[in-house]
C-alpha cells in the first residue's frame, strides 16, 4: 500500500474526484495529501477531506505562483481553516525563480508568513522550491522552520539536501524524475536517508514517462493512480524490494503528517 504525499485532487482538470479516488484505491493507495494552491482552493480541499475521512489529508496554503492573489486578512483565514482541520498541514507554499512573475519580493512575505504560522501551530509544511535555493536558505535562517518540512518534487543537489536534513527536511520523489533526462535526480535519491523519502504524483502535473504510466488520462495529464508504478520504478532504481519501499515511504508519510 502506498501514500501519495502530494497531489491536487481539487484541480478541475481531473474532473470528478470520486472515480479518481476509486482508481487510486484499486491501484494500491491507502491515502493521499491534497494540497491547495490558493485561497479559492481551500473549501474544495476541505470538502474532499470531509467526504473521504481517513483517506484524504488536507493541506491549505498559497503557492508561490499565486503569491500576488491573497487578499487582506488571508493569514487569519488560513489560521481559522487550520484550526477547523486539526490534522491539516500547511501547503503548498514556497519560492520559485523559474517563473518571471510574481517575483521573489512578492513571494517571500507570503512564504514567510506561512512558515511562521506552521511553526506557531506545530503543523508540517510542504515547500515548493524551484531555482530559489539561496532564497530558501535565507528564509530558513531568518526564522526557524517548523520541526518538519517536506521539499516536494525535490530536484536539488545532494549537498543541498545535506544542509536541509538537520533542519527537519523530508524529500518527496515525483514520477516525472523517471524521465531519462532527469536521471541526476534519481542519483540524489539513492544517497538520501531512507527515513526521509516520501512518494508523490503532483497530479495532474509531473507526468511520468510513458513506460511508467499505468493510468493514462486525458490531455496527457498525470493520474494519481500512477503512484504504484512510480514506487515500483524507484524501488528498482534504489535496489530495494518494492514492498520495502512501500512500507518505508508509508511509515515516513504517517510520521511526517502525523496521520
Amino acid at each position: 500500500m502506498w501514500i501519495d504525499s502530494h497531489n491536487h485532487l481539487q484541480d478541475r482538470r481531473l474532473g470528478d474526484p470520486a472515480p479518481i479516488i476509486a482508481a487510486m484505491r484499486l491501484a494500491g493507495l491507502e491515502g493521499c495529501v491534497v494540497n491547495a494552491t490558493c485561497e479559492e482552493d481551500w473549501e474544495n480541499v476541505a470538502n474532499l477531506a470531509r467526504t473521504e475521512v481517513d483517506w484524504v489529508l488536507p493541506a491549505f496554503g498559497i503557492h508561490p505562483w499565486k503569491a500576488h492573489l491573497p487578499r487582506a486578512g488571508w493569514v487569519d483565514r488560513l489560521k481559522d481553516r487550520l484550526e477547523m482541520h486539526p490534522h491539516a498541514s500547511v501547503g503548498e507554499c514556497g519560492l520559485d525563480q523559474w517563473i518571471a512573475a510574481p517575483g521573489l519580493d512578492i513571494q517571500k512575505p507570503i512564504f514567510d508568513a506561512q512558515l511562521r504560522l506552521a511553526r506557531e501551530m506545530g503543523r508540517p509544511v510542504t515547500i515548493h522550491c524551484l531555482k530559489a535555493w539561496g532564497a530558501l536558505f535565507e528564509a530558513l535562517t531568518a526564522a526557524p522552520p517548523p520541526s518538519r518540512f517536506l521539499l516536494h518534487s525535490f530536484n536539488g543537489s545532494f549537498e543541498t539536501a545535506q544542509r536541509l536534513i538537520p533542519l527537519g527536511a523530508f524529500f518527496s520523489f515525483s514520477g516525472y524524475f523517471l524521465h531519462q533526462r532527469k536521471a541526476a535526480v534519481v542519483e540524489v535519491f539513492k544517497r538520501l536517508p531512507l527515513d526521509r523519502i516520501l512518494l508523490e504524483t503532483d497530479a495532474p502535473d509531473m507526468l511520468p514517462p510513458p513506460g511508467i504510466v499505468s493510468h493514462p488520462f486525458d490531455q496527457d495529464l498525470n493520474h494519481p493512480g500512477n503512484l504504484s508504478s512510480i514506487g515500483q520504478a524507484l524501488a528498482s532504481s534504489l535496489g530495494i524490494p518494492v514492498e520495502e519501499l512501500a512500507q518505508i515511504t508509508r511509515e515516513n508519510a504517517r510520521r511526517f503528517f502525523g496521520s
